[in-house]
Formats: structure tokens, sequence, C-alpha cells
């Protein structure tokens, strides 16, 4: 055969295989969850600002943007979906100017994220009724974007096949008692995927240090990932008790139909996270295990736990500041702000706006979320 045929026929193999690969790819979507408010990390995640819509590193990219950034890489940019409160959205409209109208869900109240990734399921199997969906929060370090994309493409290939719900998990680093475990069970046919076992949300540090040890925990990074189809099945069970339920929406809905159904019905559904609905009530819960870098960036101490120390052990966020004799603590300051301390040790320093938080770094979310109520209670909502 003449040299030129084969290039032919080459070429022709090579077109239709990317063709193929892209085809597929069109089915992979992927729903950003950014609707929280981060009282965790206040007062640097403001009513106002919240966390994922602040540049908190100093990067020049919000937490909203960086995810939506690292998730163009891993499904078309046409099939990703944010979804945040509703009167977040002329922010989220303002990060991401580049996302279809119809791909910004606003909830008119929250939920937490379970009705969330219900109401885009629904929304995405009026697009296609084979789409695989990755559902991942917005305030989470990943380290590894090459093994990231490779995990990811190998869950969104499973559930394409098994009908399932499939959390992604990563091998604990250290004991944190902030994070959830999962243990992992009876393996599948696919390398690095189990059944889920059992669960154990935020246990006591020796707990977390004995889950550690034993190799069979994973932490629960709070990403997802099922097909739609499989998708309805689990909220139909898991919320069997709604009288107007997403999927009652006419398949051949307007967008406005859809706005105006969700609105109405939205908060008949209970507040329910993603991590209870699949992990704690549902038996066909599955989990893989990752091989990228990850954190999650949703409190004070998690961040010092995972961000790089400097002399004394000190955590500084894009700030200005000076220490003497300081050992163990996280520091963020408004830029233009210069920060002298001296002698603190195991602390958090905090200030944005009019608010300035000094306190014991520990493990402080309840802590933080107790002056946040209390703050609003005795100064007024514009504090918190």
């Amino acid at each position: 055969m003449e040299i030129s045929k084969i290039l032919l026929i080459l070429a022709a193999e090579i077109f239709t295989s990317g063709y193929i690969s892209m085809n597929l790819s069109n089915k992979n979507y992927c729903l950003i969850l950014a609707g929280g408010r981060g009282k965790r990390l206040w007062p640097s995640s403001r009513w106002e600002c919240p966390k994922q819509f602040a540049d908190f590193f100093g990067t020049g990219r919000t937490q909203l943007q960086s995810t939506y950034d690292r998730m163009s890489t891993v499904v078309p940019a046409e099939n990703i979906l944010v979804c945040t409160s509703a009167d977040l959205e002329e922010m989220a409209r303002q990060q991401l100017p580049q996302l279809p109208v119809e791909n910004l869900l606003l909830e008119p109240v929250n939920r937490n994220t379970a009705p969330a990734v219900a109401w885009a399921g629904r929304r995405i199997n009026q697009r296609c009724e084979d789409a695989r969906l990755l559902v991942v929060p917005c305030d989470q370090l990943i380290i590894g974007d090459e093994a990231f994309r490779r995990n990811v493409l190998q869950a969104l290939d499973f559930v394409a096949d098994n009908d399932i719900m499939l959390t992604m998990g990563i091998r604990p680093t250290r004991p944190e008692p902030g994070y959830g475990y999962i243990q992992i069970g009876e393996p599948t046919l696919s390398t690095g995927i189990f059944k889920v076992k059992s669960f154990t949300e935020k246990p006591e540090r020796d707990f977390a240090k004995m889950f550690m040890e034993s190799g069979e925990f994973f932490w629960n990074t709070g990403m997802f990932v099922a097909n739609v189809r499989h998708l309805r099945d689990f909220f139909l069970k898991s919320f069997p008790d709604i009288p107007n339920r997403f999927d009652a929406m006419p398949q051949e809905a307007t967008l406005e139909e859809a706005v105006d159904y969700v609105n109405a019905y939205y908060s008949s559904y209970p507040n329910m996270s993603m991590d209870k609905a699949t992990l704690e009530n549902w038996d066909g819960s599955y989990v893989m295990c990752c091989d990228f870098g990850w954190a999650d960036l949703g409190t004070w101490h998690s961040i010092y736990e995972c961000m790089q120390k400097q002399e004394g052990d000190n955590v500084v966020i894009d700030s200005e500041v000076m220490l003497e004799d300081c050992k163990d603590n996280i520091i963020k300051l408004p830029h233009g702000h210069v920060g002298v301390i001296n002698g603190l040790d195991g602390y958090i320093v905090a200030e944005e706006g009019d608010v300035l938080l000094i306190c014991k770094k520990g493990d402080s979310s309840a802590l933080i979320r107790k002056y946040v109520n209390e703050i609003g209670i005795k100064y007024g909502e514009k504090y918190i």
C-alpha cells in the first residue's frame, strides 16, 4: 500500500477516535457548589463577600474562579454549572462572565448541598439523559492537577456503566478531627474503587489517629460522582415524602418555567448535605481511593494544617507582619495593614473591614460560629 494511503487511513482513525472521545466527554458535567457563607472563616469571610468570592490567598483568582479554571480542563466549559444563593447572583456573574446564563443555579433559600445536587441533576438530565455528573465544593486545595484529572475521568467513566453513588476519597496524612472518614469495604472490579463500609463524620482526634493507622479509612473530599439516571432514583428514594419534587418538572420546561418551579418548591426539600444523604443514609455508596493532594479550605485550622509554615511554624496569608517570639499562629490581615505581634502561641489573628478576631487556634469552628451569632445579636448583622 502506498505511504500516502496509509497516512490517510491513520489520519481518519485519529480523527474518528478523537471525535468519539470528544463526544463522550460532552456527556461529562460538573456542578460547583458555591452557596455557603463561610462562617467558619469569619471575619475574612463576611456576609457581603463569602470566602468563595474572595481572593483569599492573594493569587489573583478567587476560590470560585480557581475551581472553575481547574474543572474547565476536565469537562467542557459549557458543561460546568455553578450553584449559589440568589442574593449572590451579581457577584457570581461578575467573577464568571463566561458562564452561560442557564448554567447558574440560584437557590431561593439555603437547603444545604443535597437539594442543590438534585436540582442540578434534573437540569442536566433535560440536556443529556446519559450524562455523568461530578459535584465539587469550591473551597478545596487540589495538588497535582494531572492526577486529579486522571482520577476524575476514571470516576466519570466508571459511573457511566454503573448505577452507584461514588465518593472521591484521599488517604489521610494526619489524624485530622475536622474531616469525615470513610471505611472501605468490598473491592469492585475497577482498581481503587470499593464499597463504603462505614462513615464517621469529624471523629475525636484519638479515633482519627486510629482510623489513619488502620489503613482502612479515607478522607471524604465532598466530591461525588454519579450518572444522572441513578441520581434521579437516588433522590426519589432519599426524599420520598416531598410532594413537588424536581423530577416532576416537565422535560420540555423552558428555563423561566424551571426557575419558577424551583422557586416555588425548593423550600420543601429537607436541609441535608450530600455527605449525610450518600454516606450515612445510602447503602449503595462507593469510594474511589484517589492519589492527588487535597485539603479542605473551610476552616482556619484546616488551612493552617495544609499551608507552608514559616519560622516558628507560623502561617501568614497574604499579609504584612512582623513576628517576634511567636509560634503556631495563622495570620490574615487586609492589604495596607501591618501587624506587629509578639509572644503569641497557637492563635488565629484575622482582620477584615471593621472586625478583628484573635482567638486560640485549636479546633476553632464551633467557637467562631458562637462569636458570629453573638456579634450579630449584640452589634448588628453588618459585622458578620
